[in-house]
């Protein structure tokens, strides 16, 4: 994108607002990215604190734009839109671009912001006088409001006269929403007027929800980020009953990791986007959208019959999020169990020693007349470490008044009630074996569930059963499914299915205290439990577990967080040709393309994306596997440029040669050594490919174009065109189908006025030509097209602000190839053919007829 710079001058005054000098060329990429730089700055002066107090976190750009896209209907003659907590306006500012850019857009569009922060009211203020401007642009009449008072108190106010008058109530035909998280006390004045219209519910953003939804006119459209907690549990069934009631599901968007869509807050909770439509009557589908993150373009998405998603019949309302053909497998099996804890005589509660309550009768180690003390910490690859050097007490004193924390030291499972932040598993069970304690009584620490039999331990053998269980990959999978919080309550273990008692015994026989790694739990789950059901053929848990190891062996070369994702995992196995149940020895190189690639994740892996996110697993999973030397690119032909259609890649022989070695005594020997070399590894491949690179000279300075394709015309633009045509020209931006340009001046663009966002689609070649006057574009056709119309206009917005002319041209290396577009060819360019280089073909120019003497040669 490129607009004056004039037009980005920013001022940042010593009383933390922010102001424009220019509004006049904001244009809807520009309002999105300025409300944006608002918001980093405000995110910087809000301190952490007070963010998580009234539990407001600000959208960035990335969530916003995300959201906008959700909604369906912006072709609505009038638009009222409602944000209900509107912070600086980032939200608001996403639909406004969104509805600006949409080819049949709105005449009308009206906004009402709730904010009561002073601090953020006056960034809100200048965000919705750059929508106006926007509207003004494109014709649509913009009206705004905020009101500045508590939206729950004022939705209520509304809600009671919408009683006598319900058109004053449902005005709104939009609501976009990003709500505060912040629990609510049972006897506050919030509690009470959620209450009074018909909603209990212990989280604040479960009531901005559903004070939203009833303020929404019927078929109005609702688009909500949000933890994802209101799924399931008790705490959240009667807003689920309520805003089911009345709102449809339309699409829901998950997000893989906990970190990604708040990247600058730490954010614990799950995070999901909900659009849904206020009618009764239900779609009879539901989209299932997921990525890594919001700016991650590589999308996943699965349709779900709506009953699949919200049973009817199921009285708790629970919304069971199910993205994927992998999800549903791993249901399908867990379906198989139908025995609750009460079934097998069983049930699960929280420790008892509460230790800033108990802090008086804790040892740091044990002493006489003291028992152990159990936490978290204690629990370590399927057993129970203690005692252990620790920051935590390791024993409680035993007396009359810590009797009734204790209980006697027999057989139990114990499962951490949290989970750290992106941590591997959710679900961490181990076994507590009296016969290592010499002790009458034992203390499990508060974030600790405990199994146990009315109070009493299980038999050895059932508690290895049930620990192998609830330990599998399996009960793990499907706990996330549907579990969006980052706690493993009593309550959501005594909602989960469990096999009956002799399955739970028979996977207990034959383990002694040498507790079973996760992969020999898995293959007891599958020849114990699963081998006799006609679902053992599609094996989910292989086909989830193979993507973990690729993850744990990218994790093992080094790369970076922003590879350590499934994206990158199903690349790299779509790569080896490798799916769920081969052996890693069977991996093999074949030579892949971008789209057979994510051929082979559909079909192997259950894992279907949009076909329009090849690009993102080339730009951030293919290019760093290029830079780590994992793979290399067309080993098939060198010259092929990069960017051809024709592009493919194979894994590099030497890591080859070490992945087949995963899973085998050799890995970590392997390992080491591959990491010791990959460097040499990296020189080698870039020496290969420099040695076939194209040289040219600018501004007596040599430089090299990567090999093939377009940068063979290039060069000769460069060489023959630039010196023919523009002499003395200054060449100011050279493209460079491998690493973007070559040459890129950007001072002197900067002096011509212009400023180039690094996503835009620049020209291949750009000359000043100094002698006229002129800017010359360029573009040099072999695999994509000419300047066409589209083209055309593209680039006289692109370098609007440059206020010389803009002369643009089409280059071929050959007649043959120009033959092939010339209908394409827009008007008012000029065409230039390398194999003739000495002329050139204007297309319409102002003379309809004109002599040329023979001698003469031809100039612009």
């Amino acid at each position: 994108m490129i607009v004056p710079s004039s037009s980005r001058t920013l001022v940042v005054s010593d009383n933390s607002s922010l102001r424009f000098t220019s509004l006049a060329e904001l244009s809807s990429g520009n309002l999105l990215a300025e409300v944006d730089l608002r918001r980093a700055v405000v995110s910087l002066k809000l301190r952490q604190d007070k963010k998580g107090s009234i539990g407001q976190f600000l959208t960035p750009a990335s969530v916003a734009e995300l959201m906008a896209g959700m909604f369906n209907r912006l072709d609505l003659p009038e638009i009222s839109l409602l944000d209900a907590g509107a912070g600086i306006g980032s939200l608001v500012a996403a639909f406004v671009a969104k509805v600006c850019q949409h080819p049949q857009h709105t005449s009308s569009l009206r906004v009402v912001a709730y904010e009561i922060d002073p601090f953020l009211i006056g960034y809100l203020h200048q965000t919705l006088e750059l929508c106006e401007r926007e509207c003004q642009y494109v014709g649509i009449s913009f009206n705004y409001e905020i009101r500045e008072t508590d939206f729950i108190e004022d939705a209520v106010r509304l809600l009671q006269v919408g009683l006598l008058n319900s058109a004053i109530a449902t005005e709104f035909t939009h609501a976009i929403l990003n709500p505060p998280y912040l629990k609510i006390n049972a006897h506050s004045q919030v509690r009470e007027l959620l209450r009074s219209i018909g909603l209990e519910t212990s989280n604040l953003y479960t009531g901005f929800m559903a004070a939203t939804a009833q303020l929404l006119k019927p078929s109005g459209e609702f688009v909500a980020i949000t933890p994802r907690s209101f799924c399931n549990g008790p705490y959240f069934r009667n807003f689920r009953k309520m805003f089911l009631e009345m709102m449809a599901l339309q699409q829901v968007h998950l997000f893989e990791s906990r970190q990604e869509a708040f990247s600058d807050d730490d954010i614990l909770q799950e995070t999901i986007i909900i659009q849904a439509t206020k009618q009764k009557q239900k779609s009879s589908s539901v989209i299932i959208n997921s990525s890594s993150g919001a700016i991650d373009d590589f999308i996943m998405s699965h349709s779900v019959p709506y009953l699949d998603l919200v049973n009817p019949d199921d009285l708790e309302q629970f919304i069971h999020i199910i993205p994927d053909k992998i999800s549903q497998q791993i249901v399908q099996q867990m379906a198989l169990f139908t025995c609750t804890l009460k079934d097998l005589g069983l049930t699960v509660s929280t420790g008892r020693v509460v230790d800033f309550r108990a802090k008086d009768y804790l040892r740091t180690n044990p002493e006489n007349n003291t028992v152990p003390l159990i936490y978290p910490v204690n629990l370590s690859n399927g057993s129970v470490d203690y005692p252990k050097i620790t920051k935590k007490p390791q024993a409680i004193v035993h007396i009359e008044k810590t009797a009734n924390l204790l209980i006697p030291n027999e057989h139990y499972v114990l499962c951490k009630r949290f989970s750290a932040k992106e941590e591997k598993r959710r679900i961490v069970t181990v076994v507590y074996d009296a016969n290592q304690f010499n002790y009458a009584y034992v203390g499990f620490e508060n974030h600790l569930n405990y199994f146990h039999k009315d109070g009493r331990g299980l038999s050895l053998t059932l508690a290895r059963g049930l620990a192998v269980y609830l330990n599998s990959t399996l009960v793990d999978a499907f706990f996330r499914l549907f579990n969006g919080h980052t706690q493993v309550n009593a309550t959501d273990l005594r909602k989960l299915k469990y096999p009956n008692l002799s399955q739970l015994l028979s996977l207990g026989t034959g383990i002694k205290e040498q507790f079973p790694c996760l992969w020999e739990i898995d293959q007891l789950i599958e020849t114990k439990l699963l081998s006799m059901s006609n679902l053992s053929e599609n094996n989910p848990i292989a086909t989830k577990s193979r993507i973990d190891e690729a993850l744990q062996i990218l994790t093992k070369l080094g790369f970076p967080r922003a590879q350590l994702n499934e994206r990158s995992a199903l690349t790299l196995l779509a790569l080896l040709d490798l799916k769920p149940t081969d052996s890693w020895q069977l991996a093999t190189s074949p030579l892949m393309g971008i789209t057979p690639m994510m051929d082979f994740m559909a079909q192997h892996y259950g894992k279907t994306y949009k076909p329009n996110t090849r690009e993102t697993v080339r730009r951030q999973t293919v290019h760093q596997f290029l830079d780590a030397a994992l793979i290399v690119a067309n080993p098939d032909d060198l010259t092929r440029p990069i960017n051809s259609p024709k592009t493919v890649y194979q894994i590099e022989t030497s890591a080859l040669e070490l992945l087949r070695t995963y899973a085998t005594d050799e890995w970590e020997k392997s390992i080491h050594t591959y990491l010791a070399s990959v460097e040499t590894l990296k020189k080698q491949y870039a020496q290969e490919r420099e040695m076939s690179r194209i040289p040219i000279v600018i501004n007596g300075e040599i430089k090299t174009l990567s090999p093939g394709g377009q940068n063979i015309l290039i060069e000769k633009i460069i060489n023959d065109f630039a010196p023919r045509f523009t002499p003395s020209g200054k060449l100011v931006y050279v493209g460079d189908t491998d690493e973007k340009f070559a040459h890129f001046d950007e001072a002197a663009l900067t002096v011509l006025g212009v400023n180039i966002d690094s996503h835009c689609k620049m020209p291949d070649v750009i000359i000043h030509f100094t002698k006229n006057n002129w800017l010359v574009l360029i573009e040099a056709v072999t695999s994509h097209g000419p300047i066409n119309p589209k083209r055309k206009k593209e680039l006289e917005v692109l370098f609007k602000s440059v206020q010389i002319p803009l002369v643009m041209v089409t280059t071929f290396l050959s007649r043959k190839a120009m033959v092939a577009y010339l209908t394409e060819i827009a008007w008012e360019t000029d065409v230039w053919v390398a194999e003739d280089a000495t002329h050139l073909i204007h297309f319409n120019g102002e003379y309809l007829l004109q002599a040329y003497q023979i001698e003469k040669r031809k100039t612009f």
